[in-house]
């Protein structure tokens, strides 16, 4: 397989194959909210758009970046988040990388959203896909986020290194159409339990990629509170290797790129 690894500003056509990435925080909050019961995620271009959607559709939960805010319900923490039930609902996200960077590959033919949460899982479909070329969209700092890029260039490695069966999943997958070698639909509610049980090699090969984004600017603001709308335990919760069984896919639907759980066999 081959990875580029590039910033939003840079991903100039849609790539084949896309993997965006934001570890702190935007894809490990919807990896829990799909793990609190959301069906799917909408992810807007425009805080104005996401109040826009939600007005349209009354049950719908909006979420954004910072602090909270008139219309909005939830903020981009997944430790203010993982306590909310979401249980079949629709949330909208808006975020200052993350949906953007999603949205800059939305014609990409397969369109992956990943931290390290669902690392393993993400690169369980890039394996089974084959895929000769994988492009990642590193989202934070216009690519310079370390938290981004290790977790970008972690699971390049386990999608292509020699060690790509020391993880196993945990938990049942929702069986329908997808892309090859996965499954889509609700995810089951994940949060007392791993998604995946690996190894100590694992987790040791891991260790370099967790101490970078560990030691990233990201994680330095959001434990010394500079960075409004978040909990204590995020930057802890956003280094949980492989903590849910699924990945996660977007694609157009009726205009909106939408996130869905995508579960690798």
């Amino acid at each position: 397989m081959d990875a580029h690894f590039l910033p939003i500003s840079r991903v100039r056509q849609a790539p084949s194959v896309a993997v965006v990435v934001d570890v702190m925080r935007a894809y490990t909050v919807a990896a829990w909210a799909f793990a609190r019961g959301a069906e799917k995620i909408v992810l807007a271009e425009s805080t104005a758009d996401a109040l826009a959607l939600t007005g349209r559709h009354p049950g719908w939960v909006a979420l954004k970046d910072g602090p909270p805010a008139p219309g909005f319900d939830l903020v981009n923490s997944p430790g203010l988040l993982r306590s909310a039930d979401l249980s079949g609902r629709t949330v909208v996200q808006k975020t200052t990388a993350g949906t953007v960077g999603a949205l800059a590959v939305k014609h990409a033919p397969l369109v992956l959203c990943a931290g390290f949460v669902v690392a393993e899982a993400t690169a369980r479909v890039l394996r089974a896909g084959g895929y000769e070329e994988v492009t990642f969209v590193v989202t934070g700092e216009d690519g310079r986020a370390d938290e981004d890029l290790a977790c970008a260039e972690y699971i390049a490695h386990r999608a292509t290194g020699p060690d790509t069966t020391a993880a196993t999943a945990t938990g049942p997958a929702t069986e329908t159409a997808g892309a090859p070698g996965a499954t889509t639909g609700p995810a089951t509610d994940t949060t007392t339990a791993p998604g995946y049980t690996t190894d100590r090699a694992t987790t040791d090969r891991a260790a370099p990629y967790l101490r970078r984004a560990a030691a990233s600017r990201a994680a330095v603001e959001l434990a010394t509170g500079i960075r409004e709308g978040a909990h204590a335990d995020d930057v802890a919760l956003c280094l949980e290797l492989d903590r849910f069984p699924f990945a996660m896919a977007a694609t157009l639907e009726d205009g909106l790129m939408v996130l869905r759980p995508h579960t690798p066999h």
